[in-house]
């Protein structure tokens, strides 16, 4: 897990939109990290699986970073965490309050890596599956969490979900020689200039067509796919989905080179499962941010002491190992490697599941909600979470503490005021057996079995699953570890557990985006939460351009939030950066990709 600088006052609200931050997959280090055709190998703690970081199950830091680096955005953040426009890739401007219309315009210069031009097509695509108006039924997931490719003659779904791309209901118009798009929304839309910076091209549509549909010319697939979203043609949308759904997943380099296609500084030349993945310079790249580095490897590498290790022998340039006390002390040591370290963004916390039949669901109880909540008060309550950050976090950070908010971020202007409002500290503490217990008993359930899911390739959370199991199982609980490596792809299908541990990292300031966590089905919401008053509160939020009126929503959203027993957050992540002297403008930045986000910046010495 990776942890960045504290979010700014333009940030306070901001869960964010959260990707999954992890640490999985052993890779080996053996080549080295520089040479003198411009080649640099960095470090990274999870392995790649998809190119599609758009979808729920590839919605992950590790598929995010090389996404960043192959493709282009109309805007990303710079190091003071503002959204910085790429006009040498699109616009994007507010055309009209009433009703919200966002015009997003592409360069002339932006080009796929196979030459053909980006086009609305491609927005087109983006908004589509992102919004799941087009969405017919639901599809079904293996017992790993991943999507099977179930839709058949009429039946339509991507396996998405954006709150802001679903306020769009109506088809585009398309202009400027199908170089522009203009979205017309249902109503405002407080993180409208996110959508249109962030989310403005995902995976190319002439080969998302050519797989789909059998069409090989680019200009005709790219129509054909378009003419498929205007008219509605759940039929060609059935195989669209299809291909947008799972043909881009990948752990080991493609055959098919048209799956990395790419319109950015680099695209994907190999790929080795659990090891590496390697990307070279796009020759058709005519935008802002050519880097001076032709090839960037980025190896993976979950164990800290394994980056140590890299580090010192000159086998990688830069590192983001997890962060302990004696991980620090030998990196400090080391000659020509450049130390920094922050607080940041991603927070560790502990999820419960609401409807797979477990014991925090009530079904489990005929049906009786109180009963369940109980049951949730109980094992959240049992959470050890001073003896965590006291045992865990505080050899990195003496000044470190229990985290109370959900959804604003320790050191922002507002996260005093959600903490005394939304009962988070009163109601959970620091872990609290005796009260655990006695909630258990009020609830009438004897020895609840906890099917408990974390990352168990991970140190510090094998250590943290270890004190909250010690900790349950004395409040009349029986944890039973159900840790995996493939933790992340298993969440989606929360069958397979009842609570987890994992942290979210930001990967935007928007005030709205914490929606897909909270909402009823949302694409972050693992553990099937489902509450009236907080969706509508999240309709609310939407349309508030008010910062007063936001912080209230907010802070009416946590308390129901908490009076559920939704979550329970557990810390900020202590963040140790650690790069070579070889490698210069290196920095990290509070959101995700972390220290990928100024790449073209980078220089070999």
């Amino acid at each position: 897990m990776k942890i960045r600088k504290l979010l700014t006052a333009a940030a306070a609200a901001a869960a964010g939109a959260l990707a999954l931050s992890a640490c999985a997959g052993p890779g080996p280090v053996n080549s080295s990290a520089i040479n003198e055709q411009k080649v640099a190998t960095v470090s990274w703690n999870q392995p790649f699986y998809s190119y599609n970081g758009e979808s729920s199950s590839g919605n992950n830091v590790t598929n995010n970073n090389v996404i960043y680096m192959t493709n282009e955005q109309a805007g990303y953040y710079n190091n003071e965490l503002k959204l910085t426009p790429n006009p040498k890739f699109a616009t994007y401007e507010k055309v009209s309050d009433n009703p919200l219309k966002v015009k997003i315009a592409l360069a002339d210069t932006a080009t796929w890596s196979d030459g053909v031009p980006v086009t609305a097509s491609d927005v087109v695509l983006s908004w589509a599956a992102h919004s799941t108006n087009f969405n017919n039924h639901q599809v079904q997931t293996d017992d790993d969490g991943n999507v099977k490719s179930q839709n058949t003659g009429s039946q339509v779904y991507f396996n998405s979900a954006d709150a802001g791309f679903a306020l769009i209901k109506d088809f585009p118009e398309i202009g400027d020689n199908n170089k522009s798009v203009t979205f017309t929304y249902s109503k405002p839309y407080v993180d409208w200039e996110v959508n249109a910076a962030r989310v403005t091209v995902g995976l190319p549509a002439h080969i998302v067509a050519k797989k789909a549909l059998g069409t090989a010319d680019p200009t005709a697939a790219s129509q054909a796919l378009m003419d498929a979203f205007q008219k509605k043609d759940n039929a060609a949308l059935s195989k669209i989905s299809n291909t947008w759904n799972t043909a881009f997943d990948m752990v080991n380099m493609p055959a098919d080179k048209d799956l990395v296609v790419s319109n950015g500084p680099y695209t994907i030349s190999d790929l080795k499962e659990n090891q590496f993945i390697t990307l070279k310079k796009n020759p058709n790249y005519k935008g802002d941010h050519v880097p001076s580095i032709d090839t960037v490897t980025i190896r993976f590498v979950t164990e800290a002491q394994a980056n140590v290790t890299a580090l010192q022998n000159g086998e990688v340039l830069l590192a983001q190992p997890q962060s302990t006390s004696d991980i620090l002390k030998q990196l400090q040591g080391l000659s020509n490697v450049n130390v920094a370290t922050s607080q940041g963004a991603t927070y560790e916390h502990v999820d419960v599941v609401f409807n797979n039949g477990g014991p925090f669901d009530p079904a489990s109880y005929g049906g009786d909600a109180a009963k369940a909540l109980k049951v949730r008060q109980a094992f959240l309550t049992s959470v050890p979470r001073q003896s965590i950050v006291d045992n865990i976090v505080k050899p990195l950070n003496p000044d470190a503490t229990i985290r109370n908010s959900l959804a604003v971020v320790p050191g922002s202007p507002n996260y005093n005021d959600a903490v005394a409002s939304n009962g988070m500290e009163s109601t959970y503490g620091g872990g609290d057996t005796a009260k655990a217990k006695k909630l258990l008993q009020e609830a009438g359930v004897t020895n609840p079995t906890v099917r408990f899911l974390y990352d168990n390739t991970n140190t510090r959370r094998q250590q943290e699953f270890t004190y909250i199991r010690d900790a349950a199982n004395a409040a009349g609980f029986t944890v039973v570890d159900k840790g995996s490596k493939d933790w992340s792809t298993m969440l989606p299908n929360n069958k397979q557990y009842d609570a987890s541990l994992f942290g979210w990292q930001s990967t935007s300031t928007g005030v709205a985006e914490s929606d897909a966590t909270f909402r009823t089905k949302g694409q972050n919401n693992y553990g099937g939460y489902s509450s009236a008053k907080v969706d509508g509160l999240l309709n609310e939020l939407q349309v508030a351009t008010d910062p007063a009126k936001q912080k209230t929503i907010l802070q009416d959203v946590e308390k129901q939030l908490v009076a559920d027993a939704f979550s329970l957050p557990i810390f900020q992540f202590p963040e140790i950066t650690a790069s070579s002297n070889k490698l210069e403008n290196v920095s990290s930045i509070a959101l995700s990709p972390t220290y990928f986000w100024n790449f073209w910046e980078w220089k070999l010495k």
